[in-house]
């Protein structure tokens, strides 16, 4: 069974205000980036990666992440889109063919391998999977004018996470009926939901943050013990 992972790195980073890609910076000795794809070259149902970037950081990252730190898993650098659901379809595109694929935010440095095993395992099974946590927080929604229309139960509620994980053709078609329809999502398991598609929650780890904002880096340092 071949298992291909796409690797995103191509957002703008606005919200980080650094003036660089977030998965360039340095955190520990190591850039951002650093961390998933070590993850990714050490598990070892992972055959091969898609790195999808900016255009103009991709000799960069090739350079001075990928080739000084030995990343062989590494098959392509390709050019993300306008959007996070177009570059995942630019990276299946680079893929052209795998039993499974493995689609991770390169801002998610704290992945394991044994989430991505897990995840893996499940998309075997139900076509479709991605990590998650159970909500902590009451949540509550509001109308336009921000008054709370309801107070959903939490109980069954989970903060979705990556990686998230897909029969190869499933996650293809899913992406496909959705560029027919004009339909975007901000995750793919929702593209595979339009569709009729069934998903698989697996238990994350609620380490395992999204670097957006620059408080989060402290976190993140936090949680690598710095």
């Amino acid at each position: 069974m071949k298992n291909m992972a796409v690797l995103l790195a191509a957002g703008q980073s606005v919200r980080m205000g650094a003036g660089i890609n977030k998965t360039l910076m340095t955190v520990a000795g190591k850039p951002i980036l650093w961390y998933s794809l070590n993850v990714f070259e050490r598990c070892g149902l992972i055959d091969g990666v898609v790195l999808v970037t900016q255009r103009d950081i991709a000799e960069r990252v090739r350079s001075d992440i990928v080739e000084r730190y030995g990343f062989g898993k590494v098959k392509k650098i390709v050019t993300g889109g306008s959007e996070r659901q177009y570059s995942v379809y630019n990276g299946l595109a680079a893929i052209g063919d795998a039993d499974v694929v493995v689609v991770h935010d390169g801002a998610r440095p704290l992945l394991t391998a044994a989430m991505t095993e897990e995840v893996i395992a499940a998309a075997c099974d139900y076509g479709c999977a991605t990590v998650g946590v159970p909500l902590k927080d009451t949540v509550k929604m509001t109308d336009e004018d921000g008054l709370v229309t309801c107070t959903p139960n939490r109980k069954n509620m989970w903060a979705v996470q990556t990686p998230q994980a897909f029969r190869f053709n499933v996650l293809a078609a899913a992406h496909e009926r959705a560029a027919a329809e004009g339909f975007t999502a901000t995750d793919d398991c929702a593209l595979v939901e339009h569709m009729g598609g069934v998903v698989k929650m697996v238990m994350g780890n609620y380490s395992n943050v999204k670097v957006t904002t620059p408080e989060d880096i402290l976190v993140l340092k936090a949680l690598i013990g710095i």
